[in-house]
């Protein structure tokens, strides 16, 4: 999933400010790339990560990020821009992590990300990954659209983005109760978004340089932004860091489709419910999907061209990148992170930092367990993990599939169990109805997932050979046939497709190296936060879905900046913003 917007400007972490490391830049020139296309399994997805071969370049760099997920390019891309000497090493043979693409039979498939918006965005106020492709001087081109089909208990409707479509969208489909309640929302929200949005991502860093690059650097429009709200808008922007139920209590609002539908928001959003999800996280996303002129865009070539324009932007500016290079460790030494161990047998030196893309739990077990203090132990396994997901990819003829069919598609089973229970709601990507290229001629290419609720438990230990294996990815998989057979009409047949591809908790948990599948940490807000990017060891830093700002493509490509900044002089830092023009 691709919704995590985040409220960049309102919720830094001043315990991450210890960062301490050497001036000195180099440029690199070497590259490398030892990853193939893979061929596939019995499952019919890609082989599962090896090293197959010896780690091929100079065994050492200023900074050794691991994992090419966007976090992970975002921050080495940024790095190397700085002039920083980096290199990436990627476990699977194809970059880009939970967003990467894979093609069987000429079908290309997303294995992750499909909802974006804010590609085409500039200035401050843009989407951080946005800004960081601005930072590397690349761009993706899209397809932009501004509707997904809704199938809830209330019927089936086309939900559109904008100030008043959607409140058309209620009033045919819901009442006027929720149309007035709804109206009573933006009215209240939209007006913070200015507050939420006035700090760029890509100012913050990890240390009190950020006064120089964020805080005065923006101070007047921030400033401006509260005067404008007036006392009343002033007085909610308060609000912004608690829980957005809060407001939602605040508002009275009771019409049961708009707390249901907010809901949903924010569980696509952040992973857990309105009584969990930031206020300006949910404030962000609505200035970015019910302001006027606003679309969703959908990146040509999927998005596993959004890796690619990151992997060309770190390449350009002489980073490296290395698939198929699995790190088995990190190696402390005096109580400082030197470098990573790779599975090879090999040692990485990292003259100046590590940086772990990979989850909080797989960066705590990449550690020797001697140098772990144990207060951040506790901290990392205490913290609750989203559940995983179920896939379903397929490849199948267009022929007798609607021409108006609409690449989105959400189903909600049962409002009363929540959405966040298993098996209750089902979102459905048809990339090809925007992008044909990614089917053959005359074919379509479809993703169905469960977001992030499918339980872990009930695959764990599970043998993927055996025959109760097989027969819970048929059981657990119908809920999600049933969502691509309403969503595509009598039309579709299973039988006929040329392609079908399960993926339980354990492809998840395999193919991307996520500790139990997990989608991320179910930090609830008001009761915890998202950890900052230090960690307890020395010249260790963290970026990703585990740190701040938390889930979702924009949040994590914010975090792989604040890092990226963080390493290198707040003059550098300054003289990016402005270069970009922010």
């Amino acid at each position: 999933m691709a919704l995590g917007i985040l409220p960049y400007a309102l919720h830094f972490n001043l315990n991450s400010f210890n960062f301490k490391f050497p001036r000195e830049n180099r440029t690199v020139l070497a590259r490398i790339s030892n990853g193939q296309q893979p061929s596939s399994n019995s499952n019919g997805y890609p082989p599962s990560p090896k090293q197959k071969s010896p780690f091929l370049g100079k065994q050492e760099a200023d900074v050794v990020v691991i994992g090419s997920g966007i976090g992970g390019l975002s921050c080495a891309g940024l790095l190397a821009r700085y002039k920083q000497d980096v290199l990436v090493l990627e476990s699977h043979d194809l970059p880009g992590g939970a967003a990467h693409s894979f093609e069987i039979k000429g079908y290309k498939f997303d294995s992750g990300p499909s909802l974006f918006s804010g590609f085409q965005s500039r200035g401050p106020q843009a989407n951080p990954l946005a800004q960081v492709l601005d930072a590397l001087g690349e761009s993706v081109p899209c397809a932009a659209y501004d509707s997904w089909m809704v199938y809830v208990p209330e019927g089936e409707f086309l939900s559109r983005i904008g100030p008043t479509e959607f409140l058309k969208d209620l009033e045919k489909y819901v009442s006027l109760d929720a149309v007035k309640e709804w109206k009573k929302l933006l009215d209240a929200i939209l007006p913070m978004s200015a507050a939420a949005m006035a700090l760029p991502p890509l100012s913050i860093r990890g240390d009190l340089g950020v006064l120089s690059t964020a805080a005065a650097r923006y101070a007047p429009s921030l400033l401006k932004s509260f005067i404008e709200m007036g006392p009343q808008g002033a007085l909610g922007a308060t609000k912004l860091l608690r829980p957005f139920s809060e407001i939602i209590d605040s508002l009275e609002l009771k019409n049961p489709f708009v707390r249901n539908w907010v809901d949903l928001l924010c569980f696509l959003l952040a992973g857990v419910k309105s009584n969990g999800t930031l206020s300006a996280e949910m404030v962000y996303m609505f200035a970015e999907w019910y302001k006027p002129g606003c679309t969703l865009e959908y990146p040509l070539h999927g998005s596993g061209a959004v890796v690619d324009a990151l992997v060309r932007g770190l390449q350009k500016f002489g980073g490296r990148l290395s698939l198929g290079s699995h790190v088995e460790n990190i190696v402390v030494e005096n109580g400082r992170a030197i470098g990573v161990k790779l599975r090879s047998g090999q040692f990485i030196r990292a003259k100046k930092a590590v940086v772990s893309n990979a989850s909080m739990w797989d960066t705590l077990n990449l550690l020797p367990k001697e140098v772990v203090p144990k207060s951040y132990q506790e901290r990392v396994e205490r913290t609750e993990q989203c559940e995983s997901f179920m896939h379903l990819h397929l490849g199948f003829d267009a022929e007798c599939i609607p021409e108006d069919l609409g690449i989105h598609h959400i189903v909600v089973n049962d409002w009363n169990r929540g959405v966040d229970a298993d098996q209750n709601v089902v979102l459905i990507s048809v990339p090809s109805v925007l992008s044909p290229d990614l089917a053959p001629p005359g074919k379509h290419v479809l993703h169905a997932y469960t977001p992030g609720t499918e339980p872990f438990g009930l695959w764990e230990g599970l043998d993927r050979k055996s025959s109760e294996y097989k027969s819970l990815k048929a059981e657990r998989s119908e809920v999600m046939w049933s969502a691509v057979e309403r969503a595509l009409g009598s039309g579709f047949s299973r039988e006929k497709c040329e392609v079908k591809l399960i993926g339980t908790p354990l492809t998840h948990k395999r193919f991307l190296r996520r500790n139990r599948g997990t989608y991320g940490p179910a930090i609830q807000a008001g009761k915890d936060s998202f950890p900052g990017h230090s960690s307890p060891i020395p010249q260790l830093f963290c970026c990703g879905d585990s740190t701040f700002p938390g889930i979702g493509v924009p949040a994590v490509a914010a975090s792989g900046a604040i890092v990226a900044n963080s390493l290198v002089s707040v003059s550098q830092h300054s003289e990016l913003l402005d270069a970009i023009g922010i």
